[in-house]
């Protein structure tokens, strides 16, 4: 019975166990420009081949630095492919992750000048180079933690006019969802850049896999410093373990908390001094544990900790709070940086010195409200079908970041659904040679659209006019045909319009009067320049009193206000046309039939000309012919009395 009591208890608990165990954290790391997957030593580590971008050339790459991977491409986007450029990576599970982007340099010998650009994830720009960077290691790529919800991750790379963008390598690496909750603020709606990851004392700089870090750590890249100041510290190391140092949700690696540095007696103050961006904030990650053999007890160590001039913490002793010697303490707080400098100070005040492992510094970025998905979408569906040129770009979001909206597309926060909307197109005289479609009334915010100096061909689609907020349609000079007599949309649209602009469009027909009369909100027309013929309605006639601007002229065939002919017998230019034609057809006609009647009547007077003349002679030979015909009727008579007779001579 006991034997049989503990195989069940030996089954539960390994029930229990794998129920619990966690599995490894989603990883995606992209080898731009390589057309194969690759793997690097010393840790094997996969990378797969290019794939998801918008634009850009593959190319091979030279190494920025010694912590970039030891990866031979990479991908770069030339300014003629547009000032953005994305990475659209699908199939991304929700959850908090560790987004990291190492740059490059095109390994050609024309390109010797490092570019300058700004990055963006998630459509919030999280950071700019700087000139220099290909000088300091820790700036050859940034890092930014993000919540990814929509199973999607957007990574774009906007151009400064300082070279083309190059992008060696992309990280997507999933870590806890709590790791480094800061307060109140942390949660979605917020960003943390990477300004600093430093490991304090002796060795040198490691990525978490160098350090045998846990998985859900995120692979972090540990700069180090010997020393803050020349004889101000001293490095302090120990091969002893660490207690909570792997504790959850952050996982920091044991090995962080190994190595230290010490003030001095003739510096007895430690301070790190760091160059940020200003009038940010700034999440701060202190490390420590007490490694020094000298100390032993609570209260042999206590300091305070200053930021900027203002004590972030008092009496810190490591011990006390931590538990016991060689136990981790992590100390977090966040501050505003008026200024271009962020000084963090330790100052003892019980014993002679301070001591630090490791420090974090954050900068706290608050996450730009996103365009509506489907107006991208429909964006997205303009751009094939109008046949925007690669220099627009349209790549990533189109209303953020703010620093870098597309070009042509006008944006508005709707702050009752706290999505950024599209209000307004203006592609004019961009060169476009495709054509409207449908999908184009699904931006239901749209204030206006000029597609002006374009060559776009097609119709109008009538789903235009479900855009209950256009206010001003300007189509100006683009070859669109506008067939209004076969085309529903101007019923619908005009009832909508504040401000309707269609000039000069080459337009067939003229709108119906029935149409113009729903135009109760209008307050400009203008339609010159165009093939427009017939009454203009009494109810815009009304409207010209009220304040409406109308502009009617070089339509050669309208009529019925001051300035344009009158209305009534008047003909149409098409009537006046056929009138026309169909009189010269008639005098041809009877040209051509009195030519005919008068050769006919040539030929038969010549006919009877011609018979006089003959006549005489005619009557000349009759006779003749009739005298010899008689004569020879009598020498026959003759002839018979003769032979009858007898010859006279022979007698």
């Amino acid at each position: 019975m006991l034997r049989f009591l503990q195989l069940w208890m030996f089954i539960f608990c390994l029930a229990f166990t794998s129920s619990f165990a966690r599995p490894a954290p989603f990883a995606m790391r992209i080898s731009c420009g390589a057309r194969q997957n690759v793997h690097t030593k010393p840790t094997n580590t996969l990378w797969y081949k290019d794939f998801a971008y918008t634009g850009g050339i593959p190319a091979n790459a030279t190494p920025s630095s010694f912590i970039t991977p030891p990866l031979k491409t990479l991908r770069y986007f030339p300014l003629s492919e547009g000032p953005e450029n994305c990475y659209n990576i699908n199939r991304v599970p929700k959850g908090h992750y560790s987004v990291r982007i190492f740059f490059g340099l095109v390994a050609h010998p024309d390109t010797n000048n490092e570019p300058l650009f700004d990055i963006s994830v998630e459509g919030t720009q999280i950071y700019s180079l700087k000139s220099g960077w290909t000088s300091h290691d820790d700036q050859a790529f940034t890092e930014v933690l993000v919540f990814l919800t929509d199973g999607s991750a957007s990574l774009c790379f906007h151009s400064t006019g300082h070279g083309d963008p190059a992008i060696v390598s992309i990280e997507i690496l999933q870590i806890d969802d709590r790791a480094y909750y800061f307060g109140p603020q942390w949660g979605h709606g917020v960003m943390l850049r990477t300004a600093k990851r430093l490991s304090c004392g002796t060795g040198q700089a490691r990525f978490g896999v160098d350090y045998n870090g846990y998985p859900w750590g995120g692979d972090r890249f540990w700069s180090f410093s010997r020393t803050f100041d020349q004889n101000s510290d001293r490095p302090r190391s120990t091969e002893s373990s660490i207690k909570q140092a792997a504790a959850s949700p952050n996982f920091y690696p044991e090995a962080l908390y190994r190595t230290a540095l010490i003030s001095t007696d003739s510096q007895p103050d430690l301070t790190y001094t760091l160059d940020v961006d200003p009038n940010r904030n700034y999440s701060i990650w202190l490390h420590f544990a007490e490694i020094d053999s000298s100390v032993t007890g609570v209260g042999q160590r206590v300091f305070n900790i200053v930021i900027n001039g203002d004590t972030a913490f008092e009496d810190v002793d490591i011990i006390k709070l931590s538990g016991s010697r060689y136990a981790a303490l992590v100390l977090n707080t966040t501050v505003t940086v008026n200024g271009r400098t962020l000084t963090i100070t330790l100052q003892p005040k019980e014993g002679s010195h301070a001591i630090v492992n490791a420090i974090e510094v954050f900068e706290v970025i608050t996450a730009e409200f996103k365009t509506l998905p489907e107006e991208v979408r429909v964006l997205q569906t303009l751009k094939t079908t109008l046949a925007l040129p690669l220099r627009l770009g349209w790549n990533g979001d189109p209303c953020v970041p703010p620093q870098h909206p597309w070009s042509g597309a006008d944006c508005q926060l709707d702050r009752t659904s706290g999505k950024w909307v599209i209000d307004g197109l203006g592609l004019d005289n961009q060169g476009l040679r495709g054509f409207l479609p449908n999908d184009i009334s699904r931006l239901h915010h749209l204030q206006s659209i000029n597609l002006s100096g374009n060559s776009i061909h097609g119709v109008i689609p009538s789903s235009l006019g479900t855009i209950t907020s256009l206010q001003v349609l300007w189509q100006a000079a683009s070859s669109v045909d506008m067939s209004v007599a076969s085309l529903p949309m101007p019923s619908k649209l005009c009832q909508l319009l504040i401000s309707y602009w269609i000039c000069p469009t080459i337009f067939s027909t003229v709108q119906s009067q029935k149409t113009l009369d729903r135009l109760t909100s209008l307050l400009r027309l203008d339609l010159n320049g165009n093939s427009l013929s017939g009454r203009v309605p009494a109810a815009l006639v009304g409207r010209l009193l009220h304040r409406a601007s109308f502009n009617f002229t070089d339509n050669a065939g309208l009529c019925g206000i001051p300035g344009l002919p009158t209305c009534g017998a008047h003909l149409s230019a098409g009537s006046k046309i056929g009138i026309a034609l169909g009189a010269s057809f008639t005098f041809l006609l009877l040209v051509t039939c009195s030519v005919c009647w008068c050769k006919r009547r040539q030929n038969i007077l010549r006919a009877q000309q011609i018979s006089a003349r003959e006549a005489p002679y005619a009557k000349a030979r009759t006779h003749l012919s009739r005298d010899i015909q008689m004569a020879r009727h009598q020498n026959y008579g003759n002839a018979r009395t003769a032979a009858e007779n007898g010859p006279i001579l022979l007698s």
